[in-house]
Order: structure tokens, then sequence, then C-alpha cells
């Protein structure tokens, strides 16, 4: 958000009144737990906080305070507590940098948190230096990289959405497709050495690249993003070529680019094949782990028995190890693969598939 003052002060809806009867706890998205910090100010210091940003920005959060409905206390508080901790972090990297910023989070939240925290913020500082990436459309961004390196292509399309990323890769030969996604894969920090080199080489086309600590960018979790933003074909293509020059890579990929959670996103005959063939103990460990929206889509798509025998199961089912709740997802998750490698099922792959029913 800019800090471009607003004309005046905007409305800020009051907090909603909280309903009759039990609500179950809710899982906010990053959009709702904003709606939630403004609702919590009250409307006097909201309004004052609308000044500094962006009219679009006003009616955005406001859409969305509109139609949070009850959060109730808990989980209020879980989101200042989060977002006290972001506007810490924050402050601790711009005023002394990514190390400083771990040492002192280490010492007020442990090492998990903090690294948990510099990660989310180090996301955004990339995005922020390179929010003009974004702005370019498939076909500039193409133009402008078409003649560039593998390595320099890797590094500028670590830094845009995995979406954009795969439209420029779709655009490139197959040797180059490979080099490419190997470079992204491959890549952990971008120094500011390197970044001043891509800015040389690219200030016709692009604003200016800078940035004074290293930031995660690309690797393989970036790039399983990217495949899954690919056609079919463009993705069984570049595995197959990667599979020969680096076979180790190639399956490291086809790994993270199906997650548990994703089940969500498949169709309903997809969710009751797969299921068939599931351990119905795996399936309960798994849900041990999973969110409510994972566990709906599943019990939505098996008989009312099975599912209150899952439910049964669960309740009984303590002191799992996260370990064996992950193991379990996974074999799932090998399930799922297997299975639409035999077309008997389908993955969505970025939105992107056209579905006959």
């Amino acid at each position: 958000m800019s800090e471009t003052a607003a004309a005046a002060p905007a409305h800020v809806p009051a907090a909603p009144v909280k309903p009759t009867g039990d609500t179950p706890h809710k899982e906010l998205t990053r959009q709702q737990k904003a709606a939630a910090v403004i609702i919590s100010l009250g409307t006097e210091k909201a309004s004052q906080l609308y000044q500094y940003m962006d009219p679009e920005d006003v009616e955005q959060i406001t859409l969305e305070v509109a139609k949070l409905g009850y959060v109730d206390a808990s989980t209020t508080e879980d989101v200042l507590n989060e977002y006290y901790q972001m506007c810490m972090t924050n402050k601790a990297v711009t005023e002394g940098g990514l190390e400083y910023a771990r040492a002192v989070l280490e010492r007020a939240f442990g090492s998990q948190t903090a690294s948990q925290l510099l990660d989310k913020v180090t996301k955004s500082l990339k995005n922020r230096e390179f929010a003009f990436l974004n702005k370019a459309d498939e076909k500039s961004l193409y133009a402008a990289l078409q003649h560039e390196r593998p390595q320099t292509i890797a590094l500028v399309l670590s830094y845009v959405d995995p979406e954009k990323a795969a439209a420029v890769i779709d655009e490139l030969d197959p040797d180059r497709q490979v080099k490419v996604v190997e470079g992204i894969a491959n890549m952990e920090s971008a120094s500011p050495a390197a970044v001043k080199i891509i800015e040389a080489e690219m200030e016709k086309r692009f604003s200016s690249i800078m940035t004074t600590n290293n930031v995660k960018v690309g690797g393989v979790d970036y790039v399983a993003g990217v495949m899954n933003n690919l056609d079919r074909a463009s993705e069984k293509s570049i595995f197959d070529r990667l599979s020969v020059h680096n076979a180790d890579l190639a399956d490291e990929i086809r790994k993270r680019m199906f997650v548990f959670e994703d089940i969500i996103t498949m169709d309903d005959r997809s969710v009751q094949r797969f299921v068939r063939d599931c351990d119905p103990k795996d399936i309960v460990l798994a849900l041990k782990g999973a969110n409510s929206e994972v566990a709906n889509k599943i019990f939505a798509n098996v008989s009312t028995r099975m599912a209150q025998s899952i439910r049964d199961d669960l309740e009984v089912t303590i002191n799992v190890r996260i370990r064996d709740v992950e193991a379990a997802q996974q074999r799932i998750v090998g399930v799922i693969r297997d299975l639409e490698e035999k077309n008997e099922l389908i993955i969505l792959k970025g939105g992107k598939d056209d579905i006959i029913a």
C-alpha cells in the first residue's frame, strides 16, 4: 500500500455483531486478516489509517470488512499477534538488514518462528523491489528476454509470478527451456552484484533492479509452481529432456508439483476415484494435519457411512507424530499422481485445463 493520502477518510464499517449459537473457527485469507485488523482498530483509528492508503486499497479492504462477518476473539488475537510480528520483522530488516533481523527475532520468538517471519518478509522484499516486472505482459516480457542468456532469463523469471514465467518459458526453444528451468531450480539467492549486472543489460527495458540484501529467489518449489502453470505438452517435453540431463532434479520437481492441500482443486469424480485406492488408515492420519477445506472436500465425496467412520477414527486417533501425518499425506499424493499418469483422474494445472464433463 502506498503512502499517498486519500482525499478524505473513508467510512469504516462497524465490527460485526456476534451471532447466536456456536460459530466454527474461521480460516482467514490475507485480505480477511487485514479486514480483521482494521475492525480491531475501531472506526476512528481505522479511518486515520485509510488516509495513507491508495483509493483502490481502501475500496478492497472496505469490501472485505463488509463481507467478513463474525470473527471470534481467539482468531482476532492470533491475527493481531501475526500483524505485530510482521511489523517488528519489517522494522528490524529495514534498520539492520536480514542478519540483524534474524538475531532480534530469534531472541524474541525463537528460531523457528524467526525463520518463518523472515521468509515472509524476504518474499515481500523481492516482490517490492521487482514489482515493475509484474506490470509487463507476457509478450513484452518475452520480447525483452528472448535474446538473453538462460542464466539471465532464469534470474529475471524468479522475480515474476509463476503463471507469467510459465508463459515466457513456453515461448523458448526446447533446449533453452530446460536450461532456464534448471537455472531457476538451482538458484538459492541473488547477490547485489549479480542483480546489478542484470540491471545493466536490461536498463532500456526495465526499471532499476537493486537490492542491498541477498533475497531468496527461484528454487525447486518455485520452479514447481512454474511447471504447474505450463500446458501439459510443454511440461512433458521439458521433463523428458530434463530427466536425461538431470534425473534427480526432475524427480524433485515432480514431487513438489502437487501437494496434499491441492486436493481442494480437484473435481469431485477425481476425488472419489483416488479415495477408492487409498488405505482408510492413511486418510485418517492425513486428515489429522489437514485444514478444514481438504477435510470437507473428502467428506463430500465419500459415503455418509465412510465419512462418519473417518470422523469417529479421527476422534480416537491422538498423539500422532507429524512425520507420520506427512508420510500418510505423501502416500495419498503418490496414489493421485499414479492415477493421473494412467489417465484415471485429473489434476488441474493452474486453472488452465479445459474439462468436458
